[in-house]
């Protein structure tokens, strides 16, 4: 059954409301059907509903795919399970066998590169267009692309904590010490990569994990697992970062998690136009003026050659 399109109202702005967007009538059902999707516009009619806007970014691993790292709920992504808090936690074993998984996948996601769909943000930011930019990736990709103005609301993949007495270290570090104990655990390039450097990988039982050189403790990506709360601070961190911009821009996340969504209700309540740039629908579309069904890379791209003008 195809999902309900809104029409745009009165309160929309008036290029739009001059330019009636083509309303598409069948939608991917991600995150969950049922959704109503937000009216549906091209690039320009999102651009000139931005225009002149001091814009707060909130992105997901959809705008990270043409980097060549896999999303978790997209139209065409598989089932997935990634590990929770309280199994990584829960013993030995289950550390082996994430370690042995991250491993492998840090490999490739320390090889990924920014795309298009960076660099144009990391534009915008350059010319105060963009105020600041609020992550649910951990790739680090949007630093990488020059972003500054940079809030890891999951934290960093590259840093690794010890959960025993917090001390940072780095995760080439890390990376270099797990090859000097594993130094036959190499191949698997057939293995399939996660969003967060996970693989998925059967057999870890000869994989030797390390502790913190600190104080013996255990040692846990800088990353906010499933599970897990996003630390306060950070959360009120981008809650105040918020107060220097006037719209809302989503690329890349279907929103399902309350960690990204609630900064979408958040600028509902402030009255900000909110504009959602991904492929299918979100939980965020019933609170969005519009929504761009596209690819993060490509209208990105676009909206960032017209805002900057």
């Amino acid at each position: 059954m195809p999902h309900p399109v809104r029409t745009l109202g009165a309160v929309t702005v008036a290029s739009i409301a001059a330019n009636p967007p083509d309303l598409v009538v069948r939608i991917p059902d991600t995150p969950r059907v049922g959704t109503v999707s937000a009216p549906l516009v091209a690039a320009d009619a999102a651009a000139d509903l931005l225009a002149g806007r001091r814009l707060i970014v909130l992105t997901g691993a959809g705008l990270s795919t043409d980097s060549g790292i896999p999303d978790y709920r997209g139209p065409d992504s598989p089932p997935r399970s990634p590990m929770t808090y309280d199994e990584f936690v829960s013993g030995p074993t289950a550390r082996q066998r994430y370690w042995a998984r991250s491993h492998i996948g840090w490999r490739r996601l320390g090889s990924a590169r920014p795309n298009d769909g960076h660099r144009a943000l990391a534009v915008l930011e350059s010319v105060r267009v963009v105020r600041t930019l609020i992550t649910q990736n951990v790739d680090g990709l949007h630093r990488a692309a020059g972003s500054e103005a940079v809030i890891d609301l999951h934290g960093r993949i590259d840093q690794v904590i010890c959960l025993g007495c917090g001390d940072l270290t780095t995760r080439l570090d890390l990376h270099h010490r797990l090859d000097d104990a594993n130094p036959d655990f190499a191949g698997h390039a057939d293995v399939r990569t996660a969003p967060d450097g996970d693989v998925e990988l059967e057999h870890t039982s000869g994989f030797r994990p390390v502790d913190c050189r600190r104080c013996g403790g255990v040692l846990k990506p800088d990353v906010v697992f499933f599970g897990e709360n996003v630390p306060r601070s950070r959360v009120e961190q981008a809650y105040a970062a918020m107060d220097g911009g006037d719209a809302l821009l989503v690329a890349g996340s279907s929103l399902t998690v309350m960690s990204g969504l609630r900064f979408v209700r958040h600028a509902a309540r402030l009255g900000w136009p909110i504009v959602i740039v991904n492929r299918g629908i979100t939980r965020g579309d019933p609170v969005a003026t519009c929504r761009v069904d596209g690819g993060c890379s490509e209208i990105l791209s676009t909206l960032g050659g017209s805002l900057r003008i």
